[in-house]
């Protein structure tokens, strides 16, 4: 079953959708359906010529390349489609899939054909909508005030039907015949590579990623903000990452094909990095990390800082995990789509493992529930059975994202193997740790305390950062109001710190800094200050939900629904008066839909989270208006109208 995309939004929304028709609802006949895409006469001249037995290349817009299996095959990119009037010559009948490495039209241009000949189309994951809902992308891409240079400009000019998404690090299985999906970005931003043993060599479909020893396709691909270099960043760290797999055959979308990939990869790698380092200064895969102690590895100069606990056994323990650089994920977070998660390319590990003997991860622990420093989860359970232990009110968030709106919520769940409560103390490998709630950053935060190699060290994330001499030497903070922010979090959170008595800090962004009772106190007067501030610049009795946006909220916050379901949805509201609160809530829906009960009375009580259910019955023949929308809940509170000041998104399966 497809995916569900913005696309069908489009085709769906307003007078267009009249002639907004897919690839696959167009004919081959002389007289196109009203929405297709006039076709031009153009053609490739070359001809298919072979690499090996049952792998043969074919010159087209890109390069296409066709992996054989008795009378079928895979392709490799399409370009214009030309390699379907050659298939007979090559002993072929039938295709079974078109495997693409990246959006850019000179790789897809000809999907046309394969969708009116019911040919798969696999493409890679984070750049499906760039495919499938190319209208909508068109319809919203921002030309005027252009700083966003990426060049996403090269995407398809209409939609193409799409049967399967290259997720990364996945295996994609034909016949006998398994190939590896490799992120590497640089090209663009969702390239994929595709390895496979094809008779008897390791062979990699490169897209883009490179043209030839030292040399890649064009500059201008590899610029993504104005004045940037990160697509040269980006592929650096690729091609380091695609050596290490060591193919004996590299193919690429344009130039020839490598036969001494190794060689031809460290050339292209050392000319990228000298002009990186021209353009900007060293490139990721140059960052190094801190042996703070025998058992204590910071990585500061990754997204966010990462920890590895490392025991004698050479077991791991990560205190959180996210993206290999800066430039990772703040270029993968803006081209990511509505629906997806933000993409994460795997880092470190071979590292530990080569220089510290690390022999496993454990289990992973994140200081709060923030996408830049969790990225790396998902990937950890699925690859290495590693072990999410984490603070008890996180648990939900990570497995049922879709519940909240905060903000830097991952797009994926992920299962939590242990919680733990405020002041819970455990033993791993022979350490003492004690877990606290530590909010302010965010409510969902906690501090981790352990004793290593001497030195009493915390744990924080984000709540606190190395003093800056510049303003009052006091610890930095920030404040992020969708995280969930209330008056004295911080309060809370550097008088935990104070009763612990670290010595040393493990933020969760920069090197770890060493702290004195003097330092924590000092902060701690800051923030019964910031504290007072709240207070006098909000309405009186009023400050913390001047402080929280979803004092009232539905959850899930983002819902998925299909006609004819009865869905289950809850309303929460926090009440931070010290007396109970009236509430009168009645939700916004399309008229169509039957709520029970239509109005929901009770008293919030004091101090606390009250919850409240209301069952919601989709009619089997309803229409959405969209495939994705908002609902809203109307709400008055000790009988003073408040109007729709919280809202829920609503997803419509099929």
């Amino acid at each position: 079953m497809s995916e569900t995309t913005r696309r069908t939004f489009l085709e769906s929304a307003g007078s267009l959708a009249a002639a907004s028709l897919t690839p696959a609802e167009q004919t081959s006949s002389a007289e196109p359906r009203r929405g297709a895409y006039r076709r031009t006469p153009f053609a490739p001249a070359s001809r298919p010529h072979k690499l090996s037995d049952n792998l043969f290349l074919f010159e087209d817009t890109c390069n296409v390349y066709l992996v054989r299996d008795g009378n079928a095959c895979v392709l490799i990119d399409f370009g214009s489609g030309k390699i379907l009037d050659y298939l007979g010559e090559l002993g072929v009948s039938r295709v079974d899939w078109i495997l693409h490495t990246h959006h850019h039209r000179d790789q897809c241009q000809g999907d046309w054909k394969a969708v009116e000949r019911g040919i798969p189309i696999a493409v890679p994951r984070h750049e499906r909508h760039l495919f499938e809902d190319a209208r909508n992308f068109w319809r919203n891409r921002r030309v005027f005030h252009l700083y966003y240079v990426r060049n996403d400009f090269n995407t398809t000019a209409e939609n193409i039907r799409v049967s399967r998404s290259l997720a990364d690090y996945t295996i994609f299985r034909w016949n006998k015949i398994e190939f590896f999906v490799l992120p590497t970005p640089g090209h663009t931003l969702g390239s994929i590579t595709l390895l496979a043993t094809i008779d008897g060599r390791k062979v990699a479909f490169s897209g883009d990623l490179m043209y030839a020893p030292g040399k890649i396709l064009n500059l201008y691909d590899t610029q993504i903000n104005y004045g940037g270099s990160e697509g040269i960043d980006l592929g650096i760290y690729s091609l380091a990452q695609l050596r290490e797999h060591k193919p004996e055959l590299l193919c690429p979308s344009h130039g020839e094909p490598l036969r001494d990939p190794d060689e031809g990869i460290r050339r292209t790698i050392e000319r990228l990095t000298e002009y990186y380092r021209f353009q900007v200064g060293e490139p990721t895969i140059a960052s190094q990390p801190i042996v703070v102690s025998p058992h204590l590895i910071a990585f500061h100069q990754t997204t966010s800082s990462f920890y590895v606990i490392l025991s004698d056994s050479g077991k791991a323990l990560f205190v959180d995990y996210g993206s290999p650089s800066g430039v990772h994920f703040s270029n993968f977070e803006r081209a990511t789509a509505v629906n997806d998660r933000i993409r994460f390319v795997e880092h470190n590990l071979d590292l530990l493992k080569r220089r510290f003997g690390m022999k496993s991860v454990d289990v992973a622990m994140p200081s709060h529930m923030h996408d830049d420093h969790i990225n790396g989860f998902p990937h950890l359970i699925r690859n290495y059975g590693t072990q999410i232990w984490c603070y008890e009110n996180m648990v939900d968030v990570f497995q049922n994202p879709r519940g909240y709106n905060l903000g830097c919520i991952l797009g994926e769940p992920f299962k939590v193997a242990r919680a733990f409560r405020n002041g819970e103390k455990f033993r791993w490998e022979g350490f003492e740790f004690e877990v606290t709630y530590n909010p302010g950053h965010t409510e969902y935060q906690m501090a981790l305390y352990v004793t290593l190699d001497g030195e009493r060290v915390a744990f924080t994330g984000d709540a606190f950062f190395m003093p800056n001499p510049r303003n009052d030497g006091t610890m930095r903070h920030n404040l992020i109001f969708r995280n969930w922010v209330e008056s004295d979090s911080h309060v809370k959170s550097i008088r935990n710190l104070i009763a612990h008595q670290p010595t040393l800090i493990c933020p969760g962004h920069g090197r770890p800094f060493p702290v004195d009772r003097a330092l924590l106190e000092a902060t701690e007067k800051k923030m019964l200050r910031q504290q007072q501030l709240f207070e006098e610049l909000l309405p009186e009795g009023e400050t913390n939900f001047g402080l929280n946006p979803s004092w009232v909220s539905i959850y899930p916050y983002q819902i998925l629904a299909g006609r004819g379901e009865r869905v289950n949805l809850e309303v929460r509201v926090q009440n931070y008066k010290p007396q109970a609160m009236r509430m009168e809530i009645a939700l916004v829906t399309p008229a169509e839909w039957r709520l029970e009960p239509e109005v929901l009375r009770f008293d919030a009580e004091p101090g606390a989270m009250t919850r409240r259910q209301i069952a919601v019955t989709i009619p089997k023949d309803w229409a959405p208006p969209a495939p994705r929308f908002a609902i809203a809940a109307d709400v008055v509170r000790d009988g003073k109208y408040l109007g729709q000041i919280t809202e829920a998104v609503v997803e419509m399966r099929g």
